[in-house]
C-alpha cells in the first residue's frame, strides 16, 4: 500500500525547491523531509544542515521537546529506533526500556504521528510433528514488529543531532559532521527503500495490492515484498551506494527468494547509481531495475499547488 504521507511530503519537497536531479532530491528529502523548508539543493548537504538545523539548534530542540512531552523515554526510544534495526523489542533493549514502559512510550509517538508501525509476515515457528517441540533457540524467537518513522527530519534528528546533543550545545560541531560522513549513505538508505516501495506500487496501482512492505524473519530480510490479489509477487532490493549494481545482488536476492519458497512474479532491484551492463542485458517482464532518475514518474503528474501538513505544523 502507497505510503501516501511520504509520498505528499515527497512531492512538496520537490515541488518547493526543485533540485536538478532525483538523487540530489532523495538526498537532501532524506534529511529535510517534513520540515516544509526552501532548501538550496545546489549547496553542500553539511553546509545546509549547519546553517538551517544547527545555528537553529535551540528553535528545533524545543520544538521536537514539546512535540515528546520532554520525556526522557521518549527521546531515548526514538533514538534507538533511529539507529538500530526498527524491530520494537531490540529498539526497548538498546533504549534501556521494559514493555511497560517502552510499549508505553512507543503509543504515545504513535498516537502523536510521529512513527507508524510496520507488522511482520512472518508466521510463527511449528514443529513438523505435532506432538514434538521446537529447538530452544527457535522457541526462544519473538516475531517483532518494526517501526517506520512519519517524518524523515525526525528520524534524522534521533540519528545524528540528538545523539551529540551536548557537543551541539557547547558549540562543537565535529564528532557529528564525522559520524555524518562515515554514515549518510546508510542513513538514506532507508528512505530510498520506503520510496522504492512507493514506486513500485505507484507503477502497479491498477492492480489491487493486498500486502505490501519489507519482509523479514528469524534468518532472512527481503526491502520489499508485494502481493496483488490476482496472486502476483513482486520482490526488490534496494541499494543506496555509490556504485553500479551488479549481478552478484540478483543472485542474493534470487536465494532468499529460494529459501523462503517464493517463486516471484517480477524480480525488482533499485539503485542509486545503476547497473551494470550484464544486468541491463537481463531486463524484462522477469526482471525490472530502477535507477535514482525513475522516481521522477513520482512527481510528474502531480500538483505543485497542493498543501500538506509539516511536522511543525500546528495541527500536527
Amino acid at each position: 500500500m502507497t505510503n501516501v504521507k511520504l509520498l505528499e511530503q515527497f512531492r512538496s519537497f520537490y515541488f518547493r525547491n526543485y533540485p536538478d536531479d532525483m538523487e540530489t532530491q532523495i538526498e537532501y528529502f532524506a534529511i529535510f523531509g517534513g520540515l516544509g523548508l526552501e532548501i538550496d539543493t545546489t549547496q553542500p548537504i553539511t553546509f545546509l544542515i549547519e546553517d538551517l538545523i544547527i545555528q537553529n539548534f535551540d528553535m528545533y530542540n524545543e520544538k521536537i521537546g514539546q512535540l515528546v512531552m520532554e520525556e526522557s523515554n521518549n527521546k531515548r526510544l526514538l533514538t534507538a529506533l533511529a539507529v538500530g534495526d526498527r524491530r520494537i523489542f531490540s529498539a526497548f533493549n538498546r533504549a534501556g526500556l521494559n514493555n511497560a514502559n517502552g510499549g508505553s512510550a512507543l503509543n504515545f509517538l504513535q498516537e502523536k504521528g510521529l512513527i507508524q508501525i510496520e507488522y511482520s509476515r512472518e508466521e510463527p515457528a511449528k514443529s513438523l510433528n505435532p506432538n514434538g517441540k521446537l529447538k530452544k533457540e527457535i522457541a526462544r524467537h519473538r516475531i517483532s514488529h518494526k517501526v517506520l518513522f512519519t517524518y524523515p527530519f525526525i528520524r534524522f534528528w534521533f540519528y545524528f543531532i540528538y545523539p551529540h546533543i551536548r557537543d551541539i550545545k557547547n558549540g562543537d560541531y565535529e564528532k557529528l559532521f564525522k559520524n555524518f560522513e562515515t554514515k549518510q549513505n546508510s542513513y538514506t538508505s532507508l528512505v530510498f527503500e520506503e520510496l522504492s516501495e512507493v514506486l513500485l506500487n505507484y507503477n502497479l496501482r491498477d492492480a489491487q495490492i493486498l500486502s505490501s512492505g519489507s519482509y523479514w524473519d528469524a534468518k532472512i530480510e527481503i526491502d520489499i515484498l508485494t502481493v496483488t490479489d490476482d496472486e502476483r509477487v513482486y520482490v526488490a532490493e534496494c541499494k543506496w551506494t555509490n556504485h553500479r549494481v551488479n549481478k552478484s545482488e540478483l543472485h542474493k536476492l534470487q536465494e532468499k527468494c529460494e529459501k523462503l519458497d517464493i517463486e516471484p512474479s517480477q524480480t525488482i532491484l533499485f539503485s542509486k547509481r545503476g547497473f551494470s551492463k550484464e544486468l541491463k542485458q537481463m531486463q524484462g517482464k522477469s526482471l525490472a531495475l530502477y535507477s535514482s532518475e525513475d522516481f521522477e514518474s513520482l512527481v510528474k503528474n502531480a500538483s505543485n499547488t497542493e498543501l500538506i501538513n509539516h511536522l511543525f505544523d500546528s495541527n500536527v
